[in-house]
């Protein structure tokens, strides 16, 4: 089972992964998108998605930096394993907080605002659980170093990364992993399964970066002039200044 879990499970997620993206962006191009349910209810979604997108980058990055940054390198730069843990566990904490509030107020909505409830799937669905369970656990890791810094296990920079590593080195360390305490092995195994629905869910928009907006032209916008009625409204120049009346000119 452990070579399983730790040495053939994870290619299977990133071939999942890979190919699943690659198809999804291949067959179904126009369905790239999160299928925004705005027009429908915005009061709660303008507070409820920021509070989620923005937890949920601090929870990536603190997952990116313990998993990929060797302790080695942390200890020569003078941050001793005190001052990484507190930090961790202090950022985790309110970013694990932000996220579980705000996909929590993002369910609710969801389920109590009859279109967007109309609207959502069974692939939403299923998304949604395994996205809040993935949430819980690595809140529970979280709590449980808070709680007991000098734990048994709660340095997984001894355990985890190493095995995280190694994956993408083709040499996986189940050593490593198999001695990561359970919350850790069902965190992880939670993790990909989460990452094995990204290219046939919603999520598949996480790989895709707005970059155009820093390369399209301007748009203008222009007031409707209500002096005018319908039909007789006086012609303007196309780069006239917003806000100016023909008389002003």
């Amino acid at each position: 089972m452990s070579i399983f879990l730790w040495g053939v499970l994870p290619y299977i997620t990133l071939l999942t992964v890979i190919g699943g993206t690659i198809w999804r962006y291949r067959y179904d191009k126009f369905g790239w998108t999160t299928r925004s349910s705005e027009l429908y209810e915005s009061r709660l979604l303008r507070f409820a998605s920021p509070l989620f997108h923005y937890g949920i980058l601090v929870v990536i990055a603190g997952h990116a930096i313990g998993l990929v940054i060797p302790q080695s390198w942390t200890d020569a730069i003078g941050i001793s394993e005190t001052m990484y843990h507190w930090g961790a566990a202090g950022f985790g904490l309110i970013a694990a907080v932000a996220t579980l509030v705000g996909v929590g107020l993002l369910i609710y909505r969801r389920r109590t605002t009859g279109p967007v409830f109309m609207a959502t799937t069974r692939n939403d669905k299923l998304m949604y659980l395994v996205l809040v369970c993935a949430l819980v656990a690595g809140t529970v890791i979280t709590v449980v170093g808070a709680v007991d810094p000098h734990g048994e296990g709660v340095n997984y920079r001894e355990t985890v990364s190493p095995w995280f590593r190694s994956v993408f080195f083709l040499h996986p360390d189940i050593d490593a992993m198999s001695a990561a305490p359970l919350r850790f092995h069902i965190h992880v195994v939670i993790g990909m399964l989460l990452f094995c629905l990204v290219p046939f869910t919603r999520l598949v928009h996480i790989f895709t970066a707005p970059l155009h907006y820093f390369f399209r032209p301007y748009i203008v916008y222009r007031s409707r002039d209500v002096a005018a009625a319908p039909g007789n409204r006086p012609s303007r120049p196309g780069w006239a200044p917003v806000g100016v009346r023909d008389r002003d000119r």
